[in-house]
């Protein structure tokens, strides 16, 4: 299994929005990017860490690849706005992609500019791309937030 790490504002409907896609054997929300170690969800709403709430995928390549992913990540979020996803502001909610490999660096950036170029935007696209650093998994009622909650099936 592959690992990709994503950051596209709140994380419990990404999470889902990802675990929806053939060739997703598993995925977790947490925080990644920061500057403290072993941050909570009240300290990263601080904004104060600088830490992202991400969606960390683990994926088969021979089912999916890091290209399909990166293309469903562009679909699921607007990445044209900074710091802000919707009612959610702060940069715990940036959009970014946290990439774990030389390759999966250059098919991010890659598509980040195909993206840009394309007509498919008004605005260029903010979303940063960085190396993966420690992820921290968020709180057990975090993960597979909105399944556990009975909406998993409403239509995200």
């Amino acid at each position: 299994m592959n690992i990709a790490t994503f950051a596209a504002g709140c994380f419990w409907g990404i999470e889902l929005k990802f675990s929806k896609i053939e060739g997703v054997t598993n995925t977790s929300v947490g925080y990644m990017g920061g500057d403290i170690e072993q941050p909570d969800y009240k300290t990263v709403c601080t904004g104060q860490t600088q830490h992202a709430e991400v969606v960390q995928v683990e994926f088969n390549p021979n089912i999916i690849d890091y290209s399909a992913l990166l293309n469903a990540f562009w679909t699921m979020h607007d990445p044209t706005t900074l710091n802000r996803q919707g009612p959610d502001v702060g940069t715990q909610y940036r959009s970014a992609i946290f990439y774990h490999t030389p390759e999966q660096q250059h098919l991010a950036e890659q598509s980040k500019k195909d993206l840009n170029h394309s007509d498919l935007l008004t605005n260029p696209v903010v979303t940063e791309i960085s190396p993966a650093q420690t992820y921290w998994p968020a709180e057990e009622y975090h993960q597979q937030y909105l399944i556990k909650r009975g909406m998993g099936s409403c239509g995200i």
